[in-house]
C-alpha cells in the first residue's frame, strides 16, 4: 500500500507517520519510507543521529540515474533528458518494486534498523541556501513522483512517504498517488483547515482520506475534531512519555509505547489494508496520464524541447501483475 501524511507545519505529521513506519517494521512488514517534505526530519524521527541523517543521499542529487534506471527501454522515451516528474512507464519501462534490489534504491536509500525489523528511508534532499532564488522545492520532489509513477507494490508492502506541509502537496500530482491519505490534525480551527482544502482537492480524485486526531487532551477534543471532520476522524492520539523521550535521545524499545498510541496505530494500517480491495488500476494509470498532460502543456515540451504528449503508451496500465517487458 501507499500511504501518505499530510498535515499543517507543527501538527505531528513527521513524529505519526514515523510511528506508523514504527508498527509496520515491528510486524516485520516490507517498508520504502520517504521523507519528502521541505524540513527533512522523518531521519530522525526514526532514530537516526544527526550526523547519519544528513548524510542520507539526496533524491533529488540523483535524478538523472534515476530517470536513465526507470526509462529503460521504453521507445516512447528519446532520452532521459526529455523525462519529467510526471512521466509515465510504457512497454520497455524499468518498474520500482518494494521486495527488490535496484540500482535507484542502491543509489537513493539507506537501511534502517528499528525494533523489530528494518525499512528503507529515501529522501528528497534539503532545500538550501544555493537553492534559494533558483529553485523550486517541488522539482527536488519531483524525484519522488517519478518513482511512485514506476513502482508497483503489493499486498502487505508498504510505501509510506512524509509529505510537504500544508496544502503544497497539490502543487503536483503526487497527492493522487496514495491508497491512503492521513492527515493530522490538532484539535484547534488551524489544526482543521489543512483537512478542509484537502478534503476539496482530493474529492474529484477519489483519494482516500482518514484524519487522525493528533496532541488530543481530552473529550472535549475529540468532540470538536468529529464535529469539524465528521467520519473522517479515524482515531485520535494523545501525549506520549515514549514520543517525548525519543524525542530527547532516550529511545525505549518500541513495545513499551503506549498501548492506547498503539491501538491507534493498529487502526491505521486496518484502514489502509482495507483500500486494498478498493485499488483500480486503470484509475491510477489514467490520473498519471491525466497530469503529465497537464505538465507537458504548462512547462513540459518547453523545458525540454519535445512533444511530452508522445511518451503516454495507450495500451499500458499499471498493476502488480505487468512486467518489464522489453520492447523487441
Amino acid at each position: 500500500m501507499k500511504i501518505a501524511f499530510v498535515g499543517k507545519g507543527g501538527s505531528g505529521k513527521t513524529t505519526l507517520s514515523s510511528l506508523f513506519i514504527r508498527q509496520l517494521a515491528a510486524h516485520e512488514a516490507p517498508v520504502v519510507a520517504v521523507d519528502a517534505d521541505i524540513n527533512q526530519h522523518l531521519g530522525a524521527a526514526l532514530g537516526l543521529d544527526e550526523e547519519e541523517a544528513a548524510a542520507l543521499p539526496a533524491m533529488g542529487a540523483r535524478l538523472p540515474l534515476i530517470k536513465d534506471y526507470l526509462r529503460g527501454t521504453n521507445p516512447r522515451i528519446a532520452s532521459a533528458e526529455t523525462m519529467i516528474k510526471t512521466t509515465p512507464p510504457g512497454l520497455g519501462s524499468r518498474l520500482l518494486r518494494v521486495r527488490e534490489d535496484n540500482p535507484v534504491y542502491a543509489a537513493c536509500a539507506r537501511t534502517v534498523p528499528l525494533d523489530g525489523g528494518a525499512v528503507r528511508l529515501m529522501a528528497t534532499g534539503p532545500f538550501n541556501e544555493s537553492d534559494l532564488g533558483v529553485a523550486c522545492y517541488h522539482s527536488k520532489v519531483g524525484a519522488v513522483e517519478l518513482c511512485l509513477n514506476h513502482l508497483v507494490d503489493g499486498p502487505d508492502e508498504y510505501v509510506v512517504v512524509d509529505m510537504t506541509a500544508g496544502s503544497d502537496s497539490f502543487a503536483s500530482g503526487m497527492f493522487t498517488r496514495f491508497d491512503m491519505t492521513f492527515l493530522v490534525a490538532e484539535p484547534t480551527r488551524k489544526g482543521v483547515s489543512v483537512y478542509r482544502q484537502y478534503k476539496e482537492y482530493a474529492r474529484d480524485f477519489g483519494v482516500a482520506l482518514r484524519v487522525v486526531g493528533n496532541k488530543v487532551q481530552g473529550a472535549e477534543d475529540v468532540a470538536f475534531l468529529r464535529e469539524e471532520v465528521g467520519d473522517d476522524l479515524l482515531v485520535t492520539v494523545g501525549h506520549s512519555d515514549w514520543v517525548r523521550a525519543m524525542e530527547k535521545g532516550r529511545p525505549s524499545p518500541f513495545g513499551q509505547l503506549e498501548p492506547a498510541n498503539r491501538a491507534a496505530l493498529e487502526a491505521l494500517r486496518e484502514a489502509a489494508d482495507a483500500c486494498y480491495a478498493r485499488r483500480d488500476w486503470e484509475r491510477y494509470t489514467r490520473q498519471m496520464v491525466h497530469f503529465h498532460l497537464r505538465n507537458a502543456e504548462s512547462w513540459g515540451n518547453a523545458k525540454t524541447g519535445a512533444d511530452l504528449a508522445a511518451q503516454i503508451d495507450p495500451a499500458f496500465v499499471l498493476s502488480e501483475n505487468v512486467s518489464t517487458v522489453q520492447p523487441a
